[in-house]
């Protein structure tokens, strides 16, 4: 063993170019997924159904996109500020971005400030998606009077936290209708004995009035309270530490990109839409399954590369490509388990197309009948839809000739058949009747010859 490595060493060092070459590692580290970007990350955790697939050379990354591409799938998180409506900020926001589409997820009121998402130009698909994403809020509320101390307004946010009802304000955007709200989490963050003010965080369900919290609270206590301000913290995914940026941030951007064509400012304003959807449930697709989905085909069996592990059946999940692009988001139809386990069916049912159609080659309509059927309809022996007209061969209607690999386009040979099975069974009768006619005639024949 020792002379087989003298040896490799000695040719190493005759030849002129080993010292160029990089050799592999016995003990390669491990490749850390956690620190990819968007929905890529941890991608070595998704449960693999299969390794064998063709890439494409379409789409790219979301973060390599070019400028233009960037922003038609581009969402910002505002801070919005107080005074102006969510409506008039993002109407802002359309004219200062030279946008042809946007809008908002989560009204916030003239008075609040805070995380306010803006959706650009494609972006403005997953609106709805996300207007119903959790919310948290600090608020700062007044007491009519002295509440009793820091125990007793623990106590009432304590009585709060889960399900309980709500009539919107007096001064509201919506029907004043009784409705149950989830109030999930709420904490005192600090209480003013001098004022009777209180600083208190909640985390909530959409929808959710903070106002209404607060009279609520003062009715607890029985001494009265109201809401003096609000701020919204986190929206969905999106909180006011991270990827924030004010309205003076977008205005600079747009003007260092429009003056000296410098977009990284740009970029850090504006973020993948890819971003809003990283808490979903990921299922990767197969690059020849792309387009079909952009179509509105659903995603079978065959088409899934990887998926995460909680899966339930009715789930929205959301369909990736291997380069962490958003396809569609989906309602599950199998649990992991199933997806697992089975080599046919319905994985997902579209809920909402994301990518635009054709970003992905069409893999679909190459085979001989879909070629064919082009150069008829090309020739007009097809309608535009491909149904049969006057013009139309004989031979493709029944299946014969060069087309007779075809599935028949007629009901004739079912015709046939069912003229033909009374037939058959008439003869098949006959056939049983015959051996015993047989015996008679041969009795009848041996009676003749005796007599004779």
């Amino acid at each position: 063993m020792a002379e087989v490595v003298e040896r490799k060493k000695k040719k190493k060092a005759e030849d002129p170019n080993a010292k160029f070459v990089v050799q592999p590692e016995e003990n390669a580290p491990p490749i850390d997924t956690s620190k990819w970007p968007l929905l890529l990350k941890n991608y070595d955790r998704l449960l693999v159904r299969t390794g064998h697939y063709t890439p494409l050379p379409f789409g790219c990354s979301p973060l390599s996109r070019s400028l233009e591409l960037y922003l038609l799938y581009g969402i910002l998180n505002l801070d919005k500020p107080v005074n102006p409506s969510s409506h008039e900020v993002v109407s802002w926001i359309k004219r200062i971005m030279k946008c042809e589409k946007t809008g908002h997820s989560g009204t916030l009121d003239p008075k609040v400030s805070g995380c306010l998402l803006v959706c650009l130009n494609r972006a403005t698909r997953l609106v709805k998606a996300q207007q119903s994403a959790g919310k948290e809020y600090v608020c700062i509320v007044r007491f009519h009077s002295d509440p009793g101390g820091v125990p007793k307004i623990k106590r009432a946010l304590d009585m709060l936290m889960g399900a309980c009802f709500q009539r919107p304000p007096v001064i509201s955007a919506v029907k004043r209708q009784l409705r149950v709200r989830t109030i999930y989490e709420a904490k005192l963050v600090e209480y003013n004995e001098k004022r009777h003010m209180a600083i208190f965080w909640v985390s909530c369900e959409a929808g959710t009035y903070i106002r209404t919290m607060c009279v609520h609270i003062g009715l607890f206590l029985g001494v009265g309270a109201h809401m003096q301000e609000l701020r919204r913290v986190r929206s969905g995914v999106l909180d006011e530490n991270i990827y924030m940026s004010t309205m003076h941030d977008v205005l600079d951007a747009q003007f260092m990109y429009e003056n000296l064509r410098d977009e990284k400012y740009l970029r850090r304003v504006v973020y993948p839409l890819e971003l809003i959807l990283t808490n979903y449930p990921r299922i990767v697709v197969k690059d020849s399954a792309v387009n079909a989905i952009c179509y509105g085909a659903q995603l079978m069996i065959p088409g899934v590369l990887r998926f995460e592990k909680n899966i339930d059946v009715g789930s929205e999940i959301v369909m990736m490509t291997t380069k962490g692009e958003a396809v569609a988001t989906g309602i599950a139809q199998m649990t992991t388990a199933v997806i697992t386990s089975v080599d046919h069916g319905t994985v997902a049912v579209i809920k909402r197309v994301i990518m635009e159609r054709d970003t992905y080659n069409m893999r679909w309509g190459f085979g001989p009948r879909a070629t064919d059927k082009k150069k008829l309809i090309l020739a007009g022996k097809l309608t535009e839809k491909g149904r049969p007209n006057e013009k139309t061969p004989r031979d493709w209607l029944l299946g014969q000739g060069r087309w007779s690999w075809l599935p028949k386009l007629t009901g004739e040979k079912e015709e046939e058949e069912e003229e033909e099975a009374p037939k058959k069974k008439r003869k098949k009768e006959a056939e049983e009747d015959a051996p015993a006619e047989e015996p008679e005639k041969k009795k009848k024949k041996k009676k003749a010859a005796e007599d004779a």
